[in-house]
Formats: C-alpha cells, structure tokens, sequence
C-alpha cells in the first residue's frame, strides 16, 4: 500500500502545479489577467448576484401567444392551399385552440382531406422534428372541417419557443458586455436572468422585453386607416411614434403578407445619414433576392418597416434596392439606433417575454457576504489547523499541507471551470474545510489502533490506510451522489453550494488519498523511525 509508483508520484505533482497555475490569476486584476500570454491560464473565479451586487430577473415565456402565431400559421397555410386548388370554403378562423372553416360543397370533403394531411406532413417535417400526425383532422357529412394539433405538438413546440427565448436573451446580454451572466430554466416557461454587476435594469428590461420581430410589407393604398372595415389580407397597425397623451400619431394599413423578415438579416449597425441616427442593416443572399424582388415590383409604392406591430416608417420605394442592405431611419436618439441594432443582430424572440419578479442587490450586501465569507473560511481554516496539530501532532501538519493544497486545488477548480461563486457556494467550502480533513482522521486513527497493537511504524501505516480507505469512500461517494442531486433538481445557489461541495469532496479525496500518502511513505522510507509520532 505504501509502494507508490513513479507514475502516480508524478500524475499527483502534475494536478497540484495545475491547480495553482488555475488559482493564480485570481491573485491579480482582471485587466493584468487578459494581459498574460495565450499558453497561461487566465480564467479568476467568477461572483455571483449576492458577492458583488447585481439585478435578477425572472421572465415567462408567454405561451398562450405561441400557440396563437401556430394556430395563424396554421390558418394561412390552410387559406392558401383551398385558393389553389380550387375549393370553395367560408367561415375560416381560430376557435379555442383549433381552426375551423366550412365547405361550399360537402363533396370537396376527401379532397380537401387530403390536402390538410399533407399540410401536417410537411409540418411534422419542418416545425415538429419529424413528429408523427402533428395536427388531426376532421370533416363532417355537412362540409363543416376542424384542424387542431395534438397536446404533443403543443408541448413540442412551447419547449423549442423557450429553448429559443433562451438562446436569443443570452445574445442580448452578451451583446451589452454584462460579464458572466447567468441565464437558465427554471420549470416550463420561465426564465432566470442574473446579472452581476448591474445595479440599474431598466435598460436591460427594455431590451429584454421587446420582441423585436421585423417585418418589411407594403402599405395598402386602397384603404384609408380610418376606415371602418380592414379587408381580411390586411391590417391597421399604429406608427411608433406617439404624442404627448401616449396615442401613435398616425395608423397605417399593411398587408399581412411579409415580404422579408428580420430572420434574413445578417447584421444590423448604429449610423448617421445626413447627420441623424440611423440602423444599417443587411440581408443574407434569401433574404437580399426577396427585398430585391419586394422593390423592383412595387416602386413608388410605400413600403412599411414594421417592429413588433408597430410602423417604425414607411418610406416610398424610390428605385429597386439590388445590394441586399438598406438603413431604417426615424425619429431616433443616438442610444435609441445603438439599442435597435443590437436587438436586430440577436434576433427575434419567438414570443413575448413578461416580467414576474425583479430584484436588484446592492454591491454594499455583496461586499459585506464577501467579508463575513472570509472570515468564516479564515476562522475554520485556523480552528481546523490548530486541532489537527494538538491532536495529530506532526501527522496532523502533513494533515494542514493537504488541507492548504485542497484550498488552492478547489479555487483552480473553479476558475477552471468559470463556476461562479455564490454566498451558499462559500458556505460549501467552509463545510469542506471541515470534511476535508475527515479522511486523514480515520486514517490517523487506524493507524493508532494498529500501532497500539504493537504493529511497527511501516506495518501500522500500510494497514491503516488498507482498512480506512473503504470508509473513505462509502462517506464521500454518498456524499458527492447528494451533490450531484442538490445540482440536478435545484436552482441558483443551490446549485453553486452543490458545485463547490462536489469539488471539495473530489479534491478532498485526492489530497487525502494521494498526498499524505505519498508524504507520509517518503517519510517512512528517509527517517525509518522506530515509533509512530501520533
């Protein structure tokens, strides 16, 4: 048991050095740490909302309005489909989560069956990941036909619409430079947000809670906006700009058919034209041939830029715009332009986010965790060295070497990681202290139990470690399978408590198992004392 091979004597020495290669740069600023070459570890140990202040925001997914776009899609697929083959059908519409129409001819029925099938064919295909008969359909004897998607395809396509949202609000912060957010789950459709760092979320609830869904269509000219009745292809939608009692200045009427969307934008940057604020943007080469074709049809027609249900302008088409990209102009601020550049680049959300809880912690609470922080760990670090050393006596300082390299190997872990720490995550290593030295104590006192039974210094350490290493590990594994429970099932600071406990138990292990082992033989074999000093 206390042959140690060259091979692990050198793999143990190998982790500690990384260990305090990963530590070190948290020794320094952050601005010295980006300035070390590329082949050094630069990662610091990252805090989180409660260390150093911050905002916490806790948005939901509005479902209701993903199933509603669905069901619109859904509507106009089918409208287009009936033109085209030449079936005549009235009353088509949404009617609690299903679509409804009613036939001219009840004989139309099979055909008009057929046809809706293959509709949920190509939708299992493009919307549904190859779902199986995502939608049902049903035509009676009259000619009346329902259209409703199955519970599955709801819940499908509720979980991409999050998936998503989380996706495209992680681009928005990043887009800002908040450094180490924390964006995740939380249930079916929320969504946390963790913002360290930022003491003022109104911009950042701005930007969060805009859809931000761009749209190009044309203005009907043939309706006026105050008429009474919108013909069903078209809609009355306010301009952005509002007057002094918060109403839009003027309505237009668009067509509902879009002619580019914001999907096929490539990028999209603040500017000046003639000296006002303005967003350049451009299309990939799909959506730079559609806005090609859009304006080579319809010049001196008005065509409307339309964000989240709202007209931003609509200017006239002067000459077909051929290169792909263009500027949207209007009555913008400086950080108005910088702020609609950016929510064009990170894309649309796939449905509107509500806020449901907003916190904000000041860096004063943080400063003060941090300090009660170090000094609980300081406290435990010198209570748990003293012990050690009246119990242990010079067992108990190869106990505190272990204990001290477990301290550095545990904050490498975590820079190397980028875990971000937490007041709870503090909490864990104060307990791993603690735990840390548990695994020499049971060695120690088998070692005692073996000497007092008149074994030699050699026999007694070998026997030691051979009976004391299965408890070892029945007490961490268990241990660390709770961890790892702790950091599946919870959330936020639970889960950096259970990140820097299973750390702890790992590096624990290690220091315990290898270290002092490996201290303890090369004693051994230099001193060969004749009496255990423990």
């Amino acid at each position: 048991m206390l042959h140690i091979p060259r091979w692990q004597t050198a793999l143990t020495v190998l982790i500690i050095l990384l260990g305090i290669a990963f530590a070190a740069p948290n020794l320094i600023s952050r601005d010295a740490a980006e300035r070390l070459p590329d082949w050094l570890p630069k990662q610091q140990l990252s805090l989180g909302l409660d260390l150093q202040g911050g905002s916490y925001l806790l948005l939901e997914v509005e479902t209701e309005t993903v199933i509603q776009d669905q069901l619109n899609t859904l509507v106009d697929e089918v409208r287009t489909r009936l033109r085209n083959e030449g079936i005549g059908y009235s009353e088509l519409g949404i009617d609690d989560r299903e679509v409804t129409f009613e036939l001219n001819d009840p004989a139309d029925a099979d055909q008009a069956r057929s046809m809706l099938r293959e509709i949920g064919a190509q939708q299992a295909r493009d919307a549904f990941g190859g779902m199986t008969n995502p939608i049902r359909v049903s035509i009676d004897g009259d000619g009346r036909g329902t259209i409703s998607y199955t519970s599955d395809a709801f819940d499908e396509r509720i979980r991409n619409a999050v998936e998503q949202s989380i996706e495209i609000v992680r681009r928005r912060i990043d887009e800002t430079g908040v450094r180490e957010p924390t964006i995740q789950r939380q249930g079916d459709a929320r969504i946390v947000v963790q913002l360290p760092g930022v003491t003022d979320p109104e911009r950042m609830k701005d930007l969060l809670g805009q859809t931000a869904r761009l749209t190009f269509r044309l203005v009907n000219e043939d309706i006026s906006p105050q008429a009474d009745r919108i013909p069903p292809g078209s809609e009355r939608l306010p301009s952005d700009e509002t007057g002094p009692d918060n109403e839009p200045l003027q309505y237009y009427v668009v067509q509902r058919r879009t002619m580019v969307s914001g999907e096929n934008l490539t990028d999209a940057r603040p500017t000046f034209q003639d000296g006002q604020p303005v967003v350049s943007f451009t299309f990939d080469s799909v959506g730079a041939q559609r806005f090609a074709t859009a304006t080579r049809e319809n010049v001196r027609r008005p065509f409307a830029i339309v964000l989240d249900d709202a007209v931003i302008s609509a200017p006239v088409i002067r000459e077909p715009i051929l290169g792909g990209s263009g500027v949207i102009s209007g009555n913008f601020t400086t950080e108005e332009v910088q702020d609609l550049a950016l929510l064009l680049r990170a894309g649309a959300l796939p449905a509107p986010l509500t806020i449901m809880e907003e916190r904000t912690v000041g860096p004063g609470l943080g400063a003060d965790s941090v300090e009660a922080g170090q000094w609980a760990a300081v406290a435990a670090f010198v209570l748990v060295i003293g012990v050690m050393l009246v119990i242990y006596g010079q067992f108990g300082l190869w106990a505190n070497i272990a204990l001290l390299t477990n301290m550095v190997l545990i904050l490498g872990a975590l820079s190397w990681l980028q875990a971000t720490l937490t007041l709870p995550g503090i909490a864990g290593i104060v307990l791993t202290l603690g735990m840390a030295v548990d695994a020499n104590v049971l060695i120690f006192e088998r070692i005692r139990e073996e000497a007092r039974n008149y074994r030699g210094p050699v026999s007694a350490v070998d026997a030691g470690y051979r009976r004391a290493i299965t408890t070892i590990l029945d007490a961490n594994i268990t241990t660390l399978i709770a961890a790892v429970l702790l950091y599946q099932f919870g959330s936020g600071p639970v889960r950096g408590f259970a990140v820097t406990l299973a750390i702890g138990l790992a590096t624990s292990m290690f220091t315990a198992i290898m270290l002092t082992r490996s201290i303890m033989a090369t004693w051994l074999r230099r001193r060969r004392p004749q009496a255990l000093p423990i």
